[in-house]
């Protein structure tokens, strides 16, 4: 039956989405205690943590062992390349100290464990079997799995992301929020007060309560689900309370909340808040760190996400695939800036992008916007 289509590989990538979050949780714990090797740079400057790599292994693991080493490719971002330095001795063991941690609790996520403990190398080929480059053909998952690691590493929003792509299609996406509040009313005080908060102390407060969630979807199934994380004690029981999501119904661009990306270095905030200010937003923009954007809007707390890149930037395949299968099965729209489908089988990167990603709740404010971006885009400086 259609309906079934993909069901298995729906609830595994749910499961390992769980370990994911559940690691990045203990890991973030670690980091506010000050272990100075749980953080290094990038060559791009962005924060690496043990997380990244640990959730990488981990993900790449278990999804070769349930499905298959020679059945499963995988396009993720990060390589082996840092952590395999000399100097980074330290980060190794620590990520292999995690990845062994995490998947000796699989099986209170209904995944299998492995028979003994990984050693380096094992891990290492682990984060290495994510080479895959995507494209038109095949089946590849799709893996960031710590998006917005600045977010992570000030204790504020991030998110594992997990995609499943066929033959260019993106058909399944699953979103673990781990620091998303879980009761809606609570979103923008959380923002506000973690913002004060985090100016008076450098080491913010792990509450996991009340907060934690998965989101994911598969395609054509016009339904996107959202399950809270369970804590480290629980066993996770299927489906886990899962709830029905869906996009607000706001099309008052007056009442409409607005998100956009933290990180002024990717993304034009003038000439999103020309757009905003032309369609008549009036509410302070959300800022947020990661896909949790895409969360936002799947659950109906905010009712667009706008993101022009600057010249030069290219949007990868890892920062919004998940996420737009999950909006666009809870009734939302995803497109470029010239109103088509993202199109997800040229590879890692959304090539042909047409100026920039448009994510609204419904179809009325996705127009206006369109319009919008087509009657200012010569007067700016994209």
């Amino acid at each position: 039956m259609e309906n079934d289509r993909y069901a298995k590989e729906l609830e595994v990538a749910v499961r390992v989405v769980h370990v994911a979050c559940a690691l990045c949780r203990r890991v973030q714990e670690k980091l506010f205690s000050n272990d100075s090797d749980h953080v290094l740079s990038k060559d791009d400057d962005s924060p690496v943590t043990v997380a990244d790599f640990s959730v990488q292994a981990t993900v790449s693991w278990l999804l070769s062992s349930t499905f298959g080493v020679e059945n499963v490719s995988i396009v993720a971002e990060e390589d082996i390349q840092t952590i395999s330095k000399d100097d980074s001795a330290n980060l190794l063991a620590a990520v292999v100290n995690t990845v062994n941690e995490s998947l000796a609790l699989a099986s209170n996520y209904g995944l299998q464990s492995p028979e003994s403990t990984l050693g380096n190398s094992e891990v290492l080929e682990a984060i290495r079997r994510c080479n895959s480059t995507g494209g038109l053909r095949g089946r590849h998952w799709i893996l960031d799995p710590v998006d917005g690691t600045l977010g992570f590493v000030r204790g504020d929003q991030y998110a594992v992301a997990l995609a499943l792509i066929e033959d260019g299609n993106a058909l399944l996406g699953v979103l673990g929020c781990p620091n998303y509040p879980l009761k809606a009313e609570s979103l923008n005080y959380n923002y506000q007060h973690h913002h004060e908060t985090m100016s008076e102390s450098s080491s913010p407060v792990c509450d996991t309560s009340e907060k934690g969630c998965i989101l994911y979807a598969r395609k054509g199934s016009g339904e996107a689900w959202l399950q809270p994380l369970i804590s480290r004690d629980k066993v996770l029981e299927w489906p886990n309370y899962a709830q029905l999501i869906r996009v607000s119904s706001v099309d008052d661009p007056a009442l409409a909340t607005l998100c956009e990306p933290v990180e002024r270095a990717n993304s034009n905030h003038s000439f999103t808040a020309g757009l905003a200010h032309s369609v008549g937003l009036r509410k302070q923009p959300l800022r947020v760190h990661s896909m949790v954007k895409y969360a936002a809007i799947a659950r109906g707390d905010a009712e667009i996400f706008m993101k022009f890149a600057r010249s030069g930037y290219k949007e990868k395949i890892w920062d919004h695939a998940a996420g737009v299968v999950i909006v666009e099965e809870a009734g939302g729209v995803v497109t470029d800036a010239g109103g088509r489908p993202l199109d997800f089988s040229k590879g890692m990167y959304l090539e042909c992008l047409d100026r920039g990603i448009i994510a609204c709740s419904g179809i009325t404010l996705h127009e206006k916007l369109i319009a919008a971006v087509y009657a200012s885009w010569d007067s700016s400086n994209l």
